[in-house]
């Protein structure tokens, strides 16, 4: 019974810090906007690709590859403009920037 509880409130806790998230007028402009690959591909060559490598593999900055079945919509926006995990410089680009940026990254997969 315990861990149902415990389990309800970590759930509980988990849904009202993402609905808190979700009202910043920024990450809500972002989740509205529907980004363009090729344009994501070209924001992240020109601010990602020195330390994630021009292929998201990896080389200061860790591989993106698969990125986002590891973080949600909401925490890779956050990881993006936070500058919350020194190297990685805060960068809040444009919301339509960040859509792009945000489709190119869901698009990332291992080959």
């Amino acid at each position: 019974m315990v861990i149902i509880v415990v389990l309800f409130l970590i759930s509980t806790y988990l849904i009202t810090f993402n609905l808190a998230k979700m009202s910043d007028p920024y990450i809500k402009e972002v989740l509205s906007l529907q980004g363009n690959v090729s344009r994501g591909y070209e924001i992240f060559q020109i601010n990602c690709a020195a330390c994630h490598g021009q292929f998201a593999d990896g080389i200061v900055g860790p591989s993106l590859e698969d990125v986002s079945h590891r973080k949600s919509r909401i925490s890779l926006i956050e990881q993006v403009i936070s500058g919350k995990t020194p190297p990685m410089p805060k960068f809040q680009p444009d919301p339509q920037a960040m859509a792009d940026l945000l489709v190119y990254l869901e698009n990332l997969s291992k080959n």
